[in-house]
Order: C-alpha cells, then sequence, then structure tokens
C-alpha cells in the first residue's frame, strides 16, 4: 500500500499527478494489492471521503483535494499462492510495450476473494524496476494458457 498505514486513517492531498483522474482509478493506484471489489465497497459505503463529502466511484480529482482513506484490511499473504521463482513463468514474448507469459493453472492472476495475491502482484514485485505492469486481460484460477500484461500505458 505505499506509503500509506493500513492500520488507521490515512489523509492525501492531491498533487498533479492526481489531477482529472477519477478516484476509484486513483485508490486503485495507490492502494496496490488491495482487491478492486473492496476499493468499490469503501467508496460506496462512503468511508472514503473527498474534502469531507462523500465520494462517487467516477468522480474526478483536482490538485489540493484532501482525500479521507479508511483502514484497510487486506488478507495475509499466502507464501504458497505465487511462486517464487520468476522463471516458473515461462516467457513466450516480451517486447518493450507488451509481455505474454504462459499461466499454469492452479495460480490466481490477481489478489482477490479470499487470494491475497497472484502473478500480476509477484511480477510487480520481482521486476520492480518496471513502473508500469497490468493485466491487459484475466484468466480463470484453474484455467492455464497465455497471460498478457501491459509494460506501459497506450
Amino acid at each position: 500500500m505505499n506509503n500509506l498505514c493500513k492500520d488507521r486513517v490515512n489523509h492525501v492531498e492531491i498533487s498533479h499527478d492526481g489531477e482529472d483522474q477519477r478516484i476509484d482509478n486513483y485508490l486503485l493506484k495507490i492502494l496496490k494489492g488491495v482487491p478492486k471489489s473492496h476499493v468499490y465497497r469503501i467508496l460506496s459505503s462512503g468511508e472514503v471521503r473527498v474534502n469531507g463529502g462523500r465520494a462517487r466511484p467516477n468522480r474526478r480529482l483536482a490538485v489540493g483535494d484532501k482525500i479521507r482513506i479508511p483502514p484497510i484490511r487486506v488478507a495475509q499473504r499466502n507464501q504458497g499462492t505465487a511462486p517464487q521463482d520468476p522463471e516458473r513463468f515461462k516467457i513466450l514474448y516480451e517486447d518493450e510495450d507488451i509481455l505474454a507469459i504462459d499461466k499454469p493453472a492452479g495460480l490466481a492472476v490477481h489478489g482477490g476473494s479470499g487470494v491475497s495475491s497472484g502473478i500480476i502482484e509477484h511480477l510487480r514485485s520481482t521486476r520492480s524496476n518496471q513502473p508500469f505492469l497490468e493485466l491487459i486481460h484475466r484468466l480463470d484460477k484453474e484455467t492455464s494458457g497465455v497471460l498478457l500484461l501491459a509494460k506501459k500505458r497506450l
């Protein structure tokens, strides 16, 4: 969760890099590892406040907006969820824009629904020199196949 404390309320002031971004997308960016469903739950329940008021997920942020983020409770990391050896993911194709890997069956693509972390979190931690790494699509946990990841925003 970046440098935010997950055990207490956090207050964030929006700078130029968050300007004109939707609050749901901004929260997903700064709360890495928190399931998307949880982010939308805290937004819809009114726990997230912008300048003292409730915020709808589609609200656009402005420089100087003050966001109140409630304590975030996420599942404890399960060391067996994603392989610790990056070589376990066979790279099928890679260029400056895209990474294609051979996803084995039995591994979650991302955290959520009782899974604390998945392939995307593992790749982000092992490829820390890449500032942007996002899923292009998803595959079910029990499905094997080609998984595409974007290495930069197009």
